[in-house]
């Protein structure tokens, strides 16, 4: 295998914990009700084409992504619109969702629900990214954003490498992992594709020698695919960044502010790529997606393909139920992932995961004054100091936490887990980004 690649600067490694990670993906029981965001994805909401008492079929275009940077959505069941109402996502926040009465599972019928393996790519270049925006599709990994958009070189640029994301660095989460056990050729048909929408003939899959099946699996199957090449990575924590994960595959480094696209890399997840294998050559909008239901106290942890709007509690109930001793119900992953605030909280686009989280794990420790060690520093990834932004946020100092690079951050908490004083850099980190952010689009607004 030779020398395992990995990115340079900072990062952690916290415990693995891949508990699911032998289950395989299991289809999950379609909801009663289906509560479906408007807004899914980085970017605007999109516009309501059905109205209360609706019939409607699985498949069926529910919201228009009217906006340059936003998102279609499409009905994950079929029943009757009930109502057009404020329901609360996984950020917490009540917001606009088209909530579904469900009866029976009746798909639109130019939906190719086979499993027969479609190889040859019959759209042109245009046609492609035409199609993953009309079937919604967004990026997996966590971001949302909209894949057809990363597909849309700007002009003066020229990418010459697509990277898929096959790492999986987040603790506790395998969707990934089984994916690319399971569904390895789609994956790498998707990856084709997404290397016509781009107009480069060279792709790297980058999978961590944490999951020596998906590498052989992947390598093997790859060998059918002209110009995809499986790159074995060292297990670092955030590997799964994508600066960092151009850093450890290409050795580029993706400037301050700037895009992958700057240094000729676009990077996607393997989920994205079998969701545009699905949207192209099987004409099927992204509705569903694999989601790791996981935790130390889980009776069963498993990977579940699961339908958008799903309430997290039918998971949960999947699963063996609450534990007792859980703290926290997260939504993603222990280290970038977010609490939830109730079971109800709807599965969307974004959702990689659920984590409950034992309360032992979960009690933050009591946070003492920083005694100027500097770890944070050296795990930050992205060469920060994030000690002095924490105090620059904690202190409302925006300009100068803006002339300190906040807006570099990833939010990937190497900090917060590194830091002897229990200090809680990420949440200042994120407050920073929030209140610089919008300094910076008020200031593009005069």
């Amino acid at each position: 295998m030779g020398i395992l690649k990995t990115f340079t600067l900072g990062g952690v490694h916290p415990p693995e914990t891949k508990l699911s990670a032998d289950q395989a993906i299991e289809v999950l029981p379609l909801p009663k009700q289906a509560f479906i965001p408007l807004n899914q994805n980085l970017g605007a909401p999109g516009t309501p084409q059905v109205a209360k008492g609706d019939e409607v079929k699985v498949g069926q275009l529910l919201a228009k992504g009217e906006a340059f940077i936003s998102s279609n959505v499409h009905s994950p069941v079929s029943g009757k619109v009930l109502k057009i109402d404020n329901v609360m996502d996984p950020s917490g926040y009540r917001r606009p969702a088209i909530v579904i009465n469900v009866d029976g599972d009746e798909w639109e019928t130019d939906i190719d629900r086979s499993e027969n393996l479609l190889k040859e790519i019959k759209l042109s270049q245009k046609e492609v990214i035409e199609k993953i925006h009309q079937m919604g599709v967004v990026g997996l990994g966590g971001a949302t954003f909209p894949s057809h958009i990363k597909l849309m070189v700007p002009d003066g640029k020229k990418a010459d490498v697509l990277i898929i994301n096959g790492v999986e660095c987040e603790p506790y989460l395998t969707s990934d992992h089984r994916l690319m056990l399971e569904k390895g050729d789609e994956v790498l048909v998707g990856t084709t594709i997404l290397m016509k929408g781009l107009g480069v003939d060279r792709a790297i899959i980058g999978i961590e020698n944490n999951k020596p099946d998906a590498i052989r699996n992947m390598t093997e199957l790859a060998k059918a695919y002209p110009g995809i090449e499986v790159c074995s990575l060292k297990v670092k924590y955030p590997q799964g960044g994508e600066k960092q994960l151009i850093k450890a595959t290409i050795k580029r480094e993706v400037p301050s502010g700037k895009l992958p696209i700057e240094v000729g890399a676009v990077v996607n997840n393997v989920g994205t790529a079998f969701a545009v294998y699905e949207a192209v050559q099987k004409n099927k909008p992204l509705f569903e997606r694999v989601v790791t239901i996981t935790g130390k106290s889980v009776e069963k942890p498993g990977n579940f393909l699961v339908r958008i709007g799903t309430p997290v509690k039918e998971l949960i109930e999947k699963a063996g139920g609450l534990p007792e001793d859980t703290g926290k119900l997260i939504g993603g992953g222990p280290m970038m992932g977010k609490a939830l605030l109730s079971v109800d909280t709807p599965i969307v686009k974004g959702s990689s995961g659920i984590l409950m989280l034992r309360e032992r794990e979960a009690k933050r420790v009591e946070v003492k004054n920083c005694i100027r060690c500097a770890r944070c520093v050296s795990v930050c990834p992205m060469g920060l100091e994030p000690l002095l932004l924490a105090q620059y946020a904690e202190n409302e100092m925006w300009d100068e936490a803006e002339q300190e690079k906040v807006m570099d951050c990833i939010e990937c908490g190497s900090c917060h887990y590194t830091c002897p004083s229990g200090r809680p850099l990420l949440d200042y980190l994120r407050l920073g980004k929030s209140k610089v952010g919008q300094i910076i689009r008020n200031r593009g607004k005069k």
